[in-house]
């Protein structure tokens, strides 16, 4: 393989070392699938996205993003950390908005101010889609908790605004803190369903600030736990709206995600429905953590 530059970032992070940690491979376009695999691999974070030339194609730039286990169509951390090195590494001069092609489409990225450093990027998310709705008891046992901790007024549910995630409403930090896989029920459980990660929430929190606590189990990635995951709650955010969580047709909440695995991250969410349909954007800092180069 050629050299190319490679560089290290934390996404959703208020410092460096927190968040959920990317790598981002340049100048791509050579490489197979089986080589970003083996890249993605050998980087072994939860996600590492591939730019595939410094050129624009229709308007945004081809991306590609890889778990260690295989490509995805879409990942919401990816996407900020992606369009954050192309403004500072590839564009070197502000920009409001950014474009990345992605498998699941084009996904604007746009920075909350045009100063060297801006403090926010967000990312407009596809719209919500709503599929499968799943009973409490199995997915208590695949969490490890007792069917009572799960919140019954709202559903556990298949959302997608990208890549699919089952939402499942807790009651309690303690019920958050304590959920942990059980791997052969999960298998089991995800054999036939379109969502296969599982993206746990409730109204209490570590920090008086945030608004909700959350955690992301995507063993089906081959990734136990995701410390910061912005396609899960953009799904979240739609989900929030939907069943009216907070009372409103519109949220603009902070979620917190992350501590059990020692990663402390950040979500803004913002959603509203208009027209039946429901508007979603997620947004969070970026840090650069390291450059260098991939012999």
């Amino acid at each position: 393989m050629a050299k190319r530059a490679f560089y290290i970032v934390d996404v959703f992070a208020e410092e460096k070392y927190a968040g959920n940690q990317l790598a981002v491979i340049r100048s791509a376009g050579t490489l197979s699938g089986a080589e970003m695999q083996l890249i993605a691999r050998e980087m072994n974070y939860s996600e590492t996205t591939f730019i595939l030339s410094d050129d624009i194609k229709d308007g945004g730039y081809d991306v590609r993003i890889f778990t260690p286990a295989e490509e995805v169509p879409f990942a919401g951390h990816p996407t900020l950390g992606t369009a954050y090195v192309i403004r500072h590494e590839i564009q070197k001069e502000p920009a409001e908005k950014i474009i990345l092609n992605l498998k699941v489409g084009q996904m604007p990225v746009t920075f909350e101010s045009s100063s060297k450093d801006p403090d926010t990027l967000w990312m407009k998310q596809k719209q919500p889609v709503f599929g499968r709705v799943l009973e409490a008891g199995p997915v208590a046992q695949v969490l490890n908790i007792e069917e009572s901790e799960i919140d019954s007024r709202f559903p556990i549910q298949d959302v997608s605004t990208g890549l699919p995630f089952f939402i499942v409403p807790l009651k309690s930090l303690a019920a958050v803190k304590k959920a942990s896989i059980n791997r052969d029920k999960y298998f089991e459980l995800i054999k036939n369903t379109h969502a296969k990660a599982i993206f746990i929430f409730c109204p209490e929190t570590y920090n008086r600030e945030n608004d909700l606590n959350a955690r992301a189990f995507v063993d089906c990635y081959g990734i136990p736990e995701d410390p910061a995951t912005g396609s899960a709650n953009g799904c979240l955010a739609g989900y929030l709206v939907k069943y009216r969580y907070f009372g409103t047709d519109r949220v603009d909440i902070r979620v917190e995600q992350g501590y059990e695995v020692a990663r402390p991250s950040l979500l803004l969410l913002h959603a509203e429905e208009k027209n039946e349909a429901i508007d979603v954007s997620v947004g969070g800092k970026v840090v650069m953590v390291a450059r260098g180069e991939l012999l």
